[in-house]
């Protein structure tokens, strides 16, 4: 509702005798914020809770508010209103919402048409029908009232109000039904379709991928209306699936043109004068040393270089990392698409880089051959993998050689052969580089880090933009040596900033939650195993746990439920140490080209080594929140590229058979991951076979109420392909050889069980 301006009660300029509004408790703080200031939102909500709900007329008067500050205190009223901290009754009366045992949250939609309210304060979660659902979309702000439980024993909310609607614009499909023409949602969560006002297509075709624009928003009578902006073209065409998720994740692909401009000024090459002190800090000279990128064959942006030389007993290493800060300034245009993206994405055949190509494939490349500036982490390393001290400092390097994997990998495993012969003088440095990575990786495990394995899938494509093939990434020693210098570097630059005190974006990784801890404690008791450490395990128990199943053919099971159990690793300014790396503190230096947090980790760094603090421009929690979004935004795109491409993939091979196994269990089923093909798809709880089937989270299982069969995460099964949808990215398996229908004395039956009428 809006707030239109109260009614004249006092002479402009007229102040009361005995003014109210100095009785505000945060007066001082509105002074010190604005030259004319206002009531505190905390003394409207005091007043008005004292006084009970009041017309915005009353409130203007109680509160003095002079006319000429009627337009001011009304948009501070509407701010209000908005958070959800106000909200007006039946009668038009301003009211605090905590009185009226209202929740606030954010909306999450779902594709059936129901969602649930995801309340502000973190308590469960509230369900919304699809009647409620009607008025809003995903991701709106709404106040709710509890109305009791759902059918299903859940918490269930009616909206009082909608303080916010997110959705501006929509990317989805354009159909037309009886001259009617709307769009359905590529976010699924959004199932209401959207009407497409006369005249207002841009001529886009039925079935054409489009953006949107909202007019009007959803309310209880009617459904949103918008007008075409901008016709991407057909579902099918080469790179479309990318052009969707990039609009319907929100992700930023377009540079500002402050962005553009910088990067064109910037030097293509390094200059004399960046060499002179940076802001009193030198920078040393270490192009002599023979200091190499080791990346795949596809990467364009080197962030990292690496160098070790033996050092008595020991080692010294030297990881030196683009000095991306030295290009990129604290809140210019570079630096505000930085932090907007907050990291580069990277999706088959194409990357959204944080930083334009200038910078991030030229400039701040560590290319072989040319001279960069750097950052420097030193270290000196004992024979027990233990970095006995380490040092920062700004330089000036240059990359001998551009290594990969695979060349470095060939190298160590022939030392005769044709790589090893073409960089005999630097082979050498890559055995000690190797030697240190065995001394590391034996820390590594004396320190209990937990090592899970994964296969990582790369897409083949053809000469037409379609997949050929989906094959295993191999892991080599060679990955792991790089791995574990940028752990080193990465420990060092967490313990640098928590020994100066200055603030920084740590990357943690908190342990079990209680609830996950004992589920997966149930799990384990059905192998008689345990997971030692009590109510507070450590990475080490975990990783004891892991080699004591290597091997079993429960082990797949296993390790995806303790990998579960675990928490997400977030970014945050509280350094609560990274669990499954068994480190007390941990933050991210070595990939300031793609990653905004090592930005903010290197400007820290250099402050400090001037004597001074840095100040990132915004408050380090919501940068750490900010940071985390844009990383899960980036997961969630590519895994949706990733998903419609292995469609696409499987369309022309329904009715295959293949073998696989079990990735998940759900209520509504099982997913398989077939082997060969590396593609997962469901096979529906009524695929299963003639049975009832009940589903045990904690067992992570699906068991047959009559046959007594249980399928669990890691079960090999056969699976033939039945089903592939492009507009949903999902694929329908059916079991080759389902539950047959089962005598009531069927072997295996539970215990207890009654036959269902």
């Amino acid at each position: 509702m809006s707030i239109e301006k109260t009614k004249k009660y006092k002479k402009p300029n007229t102040p009361a005798k005995s003014s109210i509004r100095s009785l505000d408790p945060f007066l001082e703080r509105e002074k010190a914020n604005y030259a004319n200031p206002l009531p505190s939102r905390e003394f409207v909500i005091e007043q008005v809770s004292q006084h009970g709900p009041l017309p915005a007329e009353s409130l203007s008067t109680l509160l003095d508010i002079r006319e000429e500050e009627q337009d001011v205190f009304g948009r501070r009223l509407r701010a209000m209103v908005r958070d959800g901290e106000i909200m007006f009754d039946r009668k038009g009366q301003i009211c605090v919402a905590q009185k009226l045992d209202l929740i606030k949250g954010r909306v999450q939609g779902h594709p059936d048409g129901f969602g649930f309210l995801i309340p502000d304060d973190g308590s469960p979660d509230m369900f919304l029908g699809p009647r409620e659902m009607h008025q809003v979309l995903h991701g709106d702000r709404v106040l709710v009232r509890e109305v009791g439980k759902d059918f299903k024993g859940r918490r269930e909310a009616k909206i009082v109000e909608v303080l916010e609607h997110v959705n501006q614009r929509l990317v989805g499909r354009l159909f037309s039904e009886h001259g009617v023409l709307f769009v359905v949602a590529e976010d699924k969560r959004v199932s209401q379709d959207v009407l497409v006002a006369p005249g207002q297509s841009m001529g886009a075709k039925d079935g054409q991928v489009v953006i949107v624009e909202i007019l009007t928003q959803p309310n209880k009578n009617s459904q949103p209306v918008a007008r075409v902006i901008e016709v991407l073209g057909n579902y099918a065409d080469p790179g479309m699936e990318i052009e969707i998720a990039l609009r319907k994740h929100a992700l930023p692909f377009v540079f500002s043109h402050a962005a553009e401009d910088l990067a064109r000024k910037t030097p293509k090459k390094v200059r004399k004068a960046d060499w002179k002190p940076e802001d009193g800090l030198k920078r040393e000279d270490v192009r002599d040393l023979p200091l190499v990128t080791i990346d795949g064959e596809t990467a364009r942006d080197f962030d990292d270089a690496v160098y070790c030389e033996k050092q008595g007993k020991g080692y010294r290493l030297l990881v030196a990392i683009a000095d991306v800060s030295y290009y990129v300034r604290q809140s210019d245009g570079l630096d505000i698409d930085a932090r907007d993206r907050g990291n580069s994405v990277y999706f088959p055949r194409r990357v959204i880089p944080m930083l334009p190509e200038a910078l991030s494939n030229g400039i701040c490349s560590l290319n072989p051959d040319v001279e960069r500036l750097c950052m420097v982490c030193d270290m000196d390393i004992n024979s027990q993998g233990r970095v006995k001290k380490y040092r920062f400092y700004p330089a000036v390097m240059r990359s001998h050689a551009r290594f990969t994997y695979t060349k470095v990998w060939a190298m160590l495993q022939d030392k005769n052969g044709a790589d090893a012969r073409e960089y005999a003088a630097l082979l050498p440095q890559v055995e000690r580089l190797y030697e240190l990575y065995h001394v590391l990786r034996a820390a590594r495990e004396k320190r209990g880090a937990i090592d899970f394995e994964s296969t990582e899938t790369q897409m083949i494509f053809n000469d037409q933009g379609k997949i050929e093939k989906i094959v295993p990434v191999v892991r080599n020693d060679a990955h792991k040596l790089i791995e574990e210098c940028m752990l080193a570097a990465n420990v060092c630059a967490s313990d640098f900033l928590a020994q100066h005190k200055h603030p920084t974006l740590y990357r943690v990784h908190e342990g079990p939650t209680p609830e996950k801890l004992e589920n997966l404690r149930a799990l384990l008791r059905e192998f008689a195993l345990t997971l030692p450490g009590g109510e507070e395990p450590h990475a080490k128990d975990y990783a004891q746990l892991l080699e004591k199943v290597k091997g079993r053919a429960e082990a797949p099971l296993l390790q995806t439920a303790m990998l579960r159990s675990l928490q997400q690793a977030v970014y945050s300014p509280d350094n609560v140490g990274h669990f499954g790396l068994a480190y007390e503190g941990y933050a991210h230096f070595t990939s300031p080209i793609r990653r905004y947090p090592d930005l903010l980790v290197h400007r820290a760094i250099k402050a400090v080594l001037r004597g001074e603090k840095y100040r990132p421009g915004a408050k380090w929690p919501q940068l750490g929140e900010h940071c985390s979004m844009t990383e899960r935004r980036a997961d969630e795109a590519t895994r949706d590229v990733q998903n419609w491409l292995k469609c696409f993939y499987m369309r022309d091979r329904i009715g295959e058979v293949f073998d696989g196994s079990v990735s998940a269990v759900t209520s509504f089923g099982m997913f398989v991951l077939l082997d060969d093909a590396y593609v997962e798809g469901l096979v529906h709880i009524t695929e299963l076979g003639q049975d009832y089937f009940h589903y045990d989270a904690a067992l992570h299982s699906l068991s047959g109420e009559r046959s007594g069969v249980r399928y669990r995460l890691g079960d090999r099964v056969r699976v033939k392909v039945m089903r592939v949808d492009l507009e949903s990215s999902k694929i329908d398996f059916a079991l080759e050889n389902p539950v047959a229908a089962a005598p009531d004395t069927a072997r295996g039956k539970p215990r207890g069980k009654q036959r269902r009428k």
